[in-house]
Order: C-alpha cells, then sequence, then structure tokens
C-alpha cells in the first residue's frame, strides 16, 4: 500500500497552536500525550536507525522512529498482524457471528467525562448478555466464547460508543460432552431477547454507578448530577429500544481473521481516508449508513477534525479487546481443546497450527534477505532536549520550571520548546549538557 498523501500528523503539526488555544482546559493527559506521539511520529523526534542488508551490500537510507502509540494511525499495522498470527491458534473449525451492541447517544456525555466505568459497564454488560442468552435452554443452552473489541467512533469520527463481538456458531453442552450447534446456520440467539437483556443490565449497573459517585457530572454531562434528572433520563432509556444487530455468518476461520483486522488495532481514521488539507479545512470519505452505507465527503475544519479524533483515545491501560467465555484466559487452555476434540467428533478436524512468524520485519529490496540494524541515531530535536534539560535540573535540586514539567505535552506552549529551556541554561551552565547527534540529517 503506498504512502498516504496527507496524514493526520501533518494536520496536527500545522495546527498545534490554534487547537492548544480552542481545548487545552478540556483535555486529558493521555490526550495531551496522544497528540504528542501522533505529531512525533517517524520523525526526528524520535530518532532513527539505518538499515543494511545481511548478504549483499545494499543499505537503506535513515528510517526515523515509530511512536508505536495505540492513537497513532501509523504505527497499528504491524502490532495488527502480529496479534492476528498470535489469534490463529485460538480458532475453532466453524463459522462465526458478528453481533453489534449500540448505546443510546443520550448516554454519550457519560461515556466522555467518565470512560472508566462506563466503557467497562458497556463490555460487562454486552458479555452478560450473549452468555446469559446463549446459555438460557430454550435459545441455544450452550456455554459459548467470544471476542468483544470497543470502538467509541462512527465514520464521521463523532462518539458512537458500541461493541463489536466475534462469536462462534455454537458451544458446550452444561456437562461439557458435546458440541452444540446453532439451530439454524444463519441464526444465532433471538435479536430481541439480546436487546432487552443487554438494556436491563446496563441500567441497572449505571444506576450502581451513579449510587456509588463514580460518575462524572461536570461539562458535558451536567445534566446528570441532578438525581431527578438522571432517574427520568433512565426511565425513558428503559422504554426504548436498544439497538442490536447479530449480522449472518461471513464465513469460516479462513474469513475471521481478514475480518477482525478492519476492527481490531485502529482508531477512528485512518490516513487513507483524508483526501485533502488545504491548511484550513480538511475532506475525508465516510460512510452515512443512515442511508444505505453510501460513501460521501465531508469537510471540517481542521481544529474541529483534530478534536473529534483525540476526542477517542481511551484510559491509560484500557483494555479494548477482551475474551469471555470458553475464549476467556481462564477457561482457554482447558476448554478450547476439549471443543477442538468435539468438533472432531463431529466431523470437523481442528485446523493445523499457524506458521511461526517471520522475526525480520524488513526484507532486502535486491536480494530478499533479512535487514538488520548496523546504526542507531538518538532523539534529536528541542522538544526532547528541554524535557531532558528538566529532568537533569531536577535531579541536579536546582531551581526548574514549576509549571511545565513535561514540555513534550504543555498545553500552554507553543513558543519553541529550547527557549523556555534558556534561562536554566544559563542558571547553571556546566552542570547541564545538551545532547546532539550531528550524524543525523537535519
Amino acid at each position: 500500500m503506498t504512502r498516504p498523501a496527507i496524514e493526520v500528523a501533518d494536520i496536527a503539526r500545522a495546527k498545534r497552536r490554534q487547537f492548544f488555544q480552542r481545548y487545552h482546559s478540556s483535555l486529558s493527559y493521555q490526550q495531551l500525550k496522544a497528540y504528542s506521539a501522533v505529531e512525533r511520529c517517524r520523525t526526528r523526534a524520535l530518532g532513527g536507525h539505518k538499515d543494511k542488508c545481511e548478504d549483499c551490500t545494499y543499505e537503506a537510507p535513515i528510517s526515523y522512529n515509530s511512536c508505536r502509540s495505540r492513537c497513532c494511525p501509523k504505527c497499528q499495522a504491524q502490532a495488527r498482524q502480529r496479534w492476528l498470527e498470535t489469534q490463529q491458534r485460538d480458532l475453532l473449525n466453524t463459522n462465526y457471528f458478528h453481533v453489534i451492541f449500540t448505546l443510546p447517544h443520550e448516554l454519550n456525555p457519560l461515556g466522555l467525562t467518565s470512560p472508566r466505568p462506563f466503557l467497562d459497564l458497556l463490555f460487562d454488560a454486552s458479555s452478560q448478555a450473549l452468555l446469559e442468552v446463549a446459555r438460557d435452554p430454550q435459545r441455544l443452552g450452550a456455554e459459548i466464547g467470544f471476542l468483544s473489541i470497543l470502538h467509541t467512533w462512527s465514520s464521521n469520527l463523532l462518539v458512537h460508543f458500541h461493541i463489536h463481538a466475534v462469536v462462534p456458531a455454537g458451544g458446550l453442552s452444561a456437562d461439557h460432552q458435546q458440541w452444540i450447534h446453532t439451530s439454524h446456520p444463519l441464526f444465532l440467539v433471538p435479536v430481541p431477547t439480546l436487546s432487552v437483556v443487554f438494556r436491563e443490565t446496563f441500567l441497572s449497573g449505571l444506576r450502581q454507578l451513579y449510587r456509588r459517585g463514580m460518575l462524572d457530572g461536570r461539562g458535558p454531562a451536567a445534566l446528570f448530577s441532578d438525581p431527578v434528572c438522571f432517574g427520568q433520563l433512565i426511565d425513558e432509556l428503559g422504554h426504548q429500544n436498544w439497538y442490536v444487530y447479530a449480522q449472518p455468518p461471513f464465513g469460516g476461520p479462513e474469513h475471521v481473521l481478514r475480518y477482525l483486522g478492519r476492527y481490531t488495532h485502529r482508531m477512528a481514521i485512518s490516513n487513507h481516508r483524508l483526501t485533502a488539507f488545504d491548511g484550513e479545512r480538511v475532506s475525508f470519505r465516510w460512510r452515512d449508513y443512515a442511508h444505505g452505507g453510501k460513501q460521501r465527503l465531508m469537510t471540517l475544519d481542521a481544529v474541529t477534525f483534530l478534536r473529534r479524533f483525540f476526542l477517542h483515545v481511551l484510559p491509560k491501560g484500557f483494555v479494548r479487546i477482551r475474551r469471555y467465555g470458553l475464549l476467556s484466559n481462564r477457561f482457554r487452555q482447558q476448554l478450547l481443546p476439549l471443543a477442538r476434540t468435539l468438533l472432531a467428533q463431529q466431523g470437523r478436524v481442528p485446523l493445523p497450527p499457524p506458521p511461526l512468524p517471520d522475526c525480520a520485519p524488513w526484507h532486502c529490496p535486491r536480494c530478499g534477505k533479512a535487514m538488520r540494524v548496523v546504526q542507531r541515531f538518538t532523539p534529536h530535536n528541542s522538544i526532547s532536549q528541554a524535557s531532558i534539560l528538566h529532568d537533569e535540573l531536577r535531579q541536579s535540586a536546582l531551581p526548574a520550571c514549576s509549571t511545565h514539567v513535561c514540555l513534550a505535552v504543555c498545553a500552554q506552549h507553543v513558543e519553541p520548546p529550547l527557549l523556555h529551556a534558556q534561562p536554566h541554561l544559563r542558571t547553571a551552565p556546566a552542570q547541564i549538557t545538551t545532547p546532539s547527534d550531528p550524524r543525523l540529517p537535519s
């Protein structure tokens, strides 16, 4: 795939000053950190390396290092490939369903102000609904396992909280003596029943979070701070039909990984969907699912585009891909081999083990042999230098800047950070050294 002409990083670097002037007071630390990572990815700020073929004399030009942030559109391809290779070990020789659980948009403010408890509840409610309905003897009557993936965005980058669940077409019987297939090849469980159980489970959990004071009722969620208004909204949502959709099986195991790759390691938008950026406005492709999924073109102010993009940064350490049932970490080693054995008794032989991954991430364009790193360059830019200056000042007990502890994510700084560090340099010139690497091209 060719490199896109426009990237989110280009927009972030061009509109940094305007973005922070408008939104610095409402950005979290993780959003500031994600902005810095996207902005600096594959630039001199993160250093670089040179690669040389281990067989011939080919030597590649310098390659700048990646930020490896899960929020960066450029850093997810290899992570996604490694993850998909790992998932091949857990595939069963059966069809798979795709189930989507969507929250009403009236609850979006709570997801923005209290993301961790709110999104944990979304995972819990959707998984309990699937496990409970599938376990019912009048439905499937089986113990199932599935993979859940969180998305917080719609195609136009607006907030849209929903879960994608990939579910095998069947499960283990209660006594673990047989594999129970779905009653119909195109039918998993009754969707209306699944929707009701999901709605009741989520609203019950939301009331508990509210009673415990775990929901932040400030900012866009100020309406929820009033118990009367909160109770009225919950009652209204309890009488609505919540959107739960179960797609027909999209094929066997050979199609699962290809399908999963579209939903796992990405955030909001890929660089290839960007079509134009004139310095002020950004245009990108999106699908209008309200009108048959037609592809349309949307143009936004660049600062508004960045605001929509960074709204989808998750809390630190939040796990957005989770396993449940017989695929969970607690039961996978015991129940997955059992499931394969029971499926083999029904004529579905276990899938062959996946090939060993190729440890060489890059091959020589001339001879095809593996490329090896022969030279590394340290980070070389004003942001990283100023950050090191702050660290050294703190360690030497000199009077350092108390306002800007980490310049890489400081919302107030729009001037070159090294200028901010000059007063400290003049204070103690003998105790501070500025790192540089003359080998790194400017």
